[in-house]
């Protein structure tokens, strides 16, 4: 997550977008344009991306801003969420995602999940509390750990390494747009910042054609 260089940045993420909002992004100061740009699996659609970590506290304080942010986005945008992976913790928190997808509990757990990790404490890496938490979330433990094992979601898990390596992803949270940017908050300077150069980006891919 870079925290030393990103943490006071970071701790003005509800802070207004400010002076971003008076100019227009730049290349390689507030977002970085990918050379080779990547290829998108969303078709037809502008692809934004958020990579994350359920560890990362930034990620946690820019959910609030995600979900008022995502039913504003532009009908030809399609937002995805991609678990960043660096090492084996990233990669085991990875397949708990793609297990909730897996199972279509997504929408009802990941906030909740959020919140027990920051508020809660609960440890990914205790198999008892884990399965505790699921049950007390109406999942079924048994079920979860037969699909996190499957090949399915592993090789989901195998595929976020990749998708972190080729787009060049060093922390997060941190944004991509139909895989030709990437814009973190330490970037755009707050997270809200980060959501508008996000905005502009989508207007910059739609006028090349995009979507």
């Amino acid at each position: 997550m870079n925290l030393r260089r990103r943490t006071l940045i970071l701790a003005l993420g509800l802070a207004p977008f400010g002076a971003l909002a008076q100019a227009r992004p730049a290349a390689g100061l507030d977002y970085t344009e990918l050379k080779p740009a990547q290829p998108v699996e969303t078709q037809g659609k502008i692809e934004v991306l958020e990579f994350f970590w359920y560890g990362c506290p930034h990620c946690y304080t820019l959910e609030p801003l995600l979900e008022q942010w995502i039913p504003t986005l532009p009908a030809d945008a399609q937002f995805r969420r991609i678990p960043a992976v660096f090492n084996d913790q990233w990669a085991r928190d990875a397949g708990i995602y793609y297990a909730f997808d897996a199972l279509g509990v997504v929408g009802k757990v990941h906030r909740p999940f959020f919140d027990a990790i920051h508020r809660d404490r609960l440890r990914t890496d205790n198999p008892e509390a884990l399965a505790e938490w699921l049950q007390r979330n109406k999942v079924d433990s048994k079920k979860f750990d037969e699909t996190l094992k499957s090949f399915g979601v592993q090789s989901k898990v195998r595929r976020a390494k990749q998708l972190s390596v080729a787009y060049r992803i060093d922390g997060t949270p941190a944004l991509a747009v139909h895989g030709r940017y990437t814009v973190s908050a330490e970037q755009a300077r707050t997270q809200r910042g980060m959501l508008t150069v996000a905005e502009y980006l989508i207007g910059v891919a739609r006028k090349a054609g995009a979507g």
